[in-house]
């Protein structure tokens, strides 16, 4: 059976699907054998990261009831194997959402780790994908809406005893009107395991549909992502670029009782 983690967002626009897709590539390239699924019926985005959009059956097709889910997983960028939502308006229609957990529960026969991108917010969609899951990552960007946003996804999965591995707080800059490290955990009462800073070549790689770890997998975004994936499966990694921790190290000061101003 996988290790079934939600990666969720309080709202839209925290780069949720992108850090889900990259996370799980980094996953793969540790040696785990992983399937990432795209739980955003409507707003299906993941295809589009991993480059492989267009694809005849998707998991709305799975959902409307027309086909199994093992026709509906393809092989991805590292070899993770992706499901995703589809786009086409007329699958939408026919998906019954409350199928989400029976397709989960064979999913994690298929891998050993399983991770669901969830649609943004609170909605009985996200609802559904993390109560199905073991484990929850919230992914924020360093201003109050978000985390305040976030805060109410993370008492969503208290209630229905889903564990919070820790939020990544996403796009992270140096300006002076983000919040600390430390406020962001005060508020959230999860600890924060990753950093990824803004990075303009994960625009560069989205555009071209493939994963930023690998068309740049020296980038700050990068090296960020794949040492919270080392984290994750207890494996040690030691950042390529140097010269850039300490950029997360700043931010990080928070945590121990720094605090921007």
């Amino acid at each position: 059976m996988a290790i079934t983690i939600a990666v969720a967002s309080g709202k839209g626009g925290t780069g949720k699907t992108t850090t889900c897709a990259n996370l799980a590539v980094a996953l793969s390239q540790f040696g785990k054998e992983v399937t990432v699924i795209d739980a955003d019926i409507s707003m299906a985005n993941l295809e589009l990261v991993m480059g492989i959009e267009g694809r005849p059956i998707t998991l709305n097709d799975v959902l409307a009831g027309t086909h199994d889910i093992k026709s509906a997983i393809y092989e991805g960028p590292a070899g993770v194997k992706v499901v995703p939502a589809g786009v086409s308006l007329d699958s939408f229609k026919k998906a019954r959402p409350e199928r989400l957990l029976e397709v989960l529960s064979k999913l994690e026969e298929e891998c050993e780790i399983l991770l669901i991108d969830c649609p943004a917010g609170i909605g009985k969609e996200a609802l559904t994908a993390i109560s199905a899951a073991e484990q929850l990552i919230i992914v924020v960007n360093p201003e109050i809406s978000s985390i305040s946003d976030a805060l109410k996804v993370v008492s969503i999965a208290n209630r229905v005893e889903t564990n919070v591995l820790g939020a990544i707080v996403n796009r992270v800059t140096e300006d002076s009107s983000e919040l600390s490290a430390r406020s962001i955990e005060t508020i959230l009462e999860v600890p924060i395991i990753g950093i990824v800073p803004e990075d303009p070549n994960v625009r560069r790689s989205s555009a071209f549909g493939v994963p930023i770890i690998l068309k740049h997998s020296d980038s700050i975004a990068s090296q960020a992502i794949i040492e919270l994936a080392a984290k994750l499966v207890g494996k040690k990694y030691i950042p390529e670029k140097k010269a850039k921790e300490s950029f997360v190290k700043k931010f990080f000061k928070g945590v121990f009782g720094g605090r921007k101003k």
